[in-house]
């Protein structure tokens, strides 16, 4: 499984790069913290793969890294090569770019 930090994905924003970040997490979570990107809740991800770019980089992210990994490497299984783990997820991007978001 790809991953990519979180001031990897930082630097991605800040310099404009064409990329899809896609949010995993339930809907109850983004109302905490988010750090944008596209919400499709992990159940929802199998029924929406036409939501997802098969020719842009895509990072995806949850809380921690787990369930977006899970989500990634069932992403690779069906063919994506261009899907990344958001290491750590919302939590480490707490911890590492923004500490005014709500860490849960």
């Amino acid at each position: 499984m790809k991953e990519v930090t979180c001031s990897e994905l930082k630097r991605m924003q800040e310099s404009g790069a064409d990329f899809q970040l896609i949010d995993v997490r339930e809907e109850y979570e983004t109302e905490i913290a988010t750090i944008g990107g596209e919400l499709i809740p992990m159940g929802e991800v199998m029924d929406s793969l036409d939501k997802i770019s098969k020719e842009k980089q895509v990072v995806v992210y949850c809380r921690s890294g787990n369930r977006s990994g899970s989500i990634v490497n069932a992403l690779e299984k069906m063919g994506f090569s261009n899907v990344y783990n958001l290491k750590g997820g919302i939590s480490a991007w707490t911890d590492e770019v923004d500490n005014t978001l709500t860490k849960y």
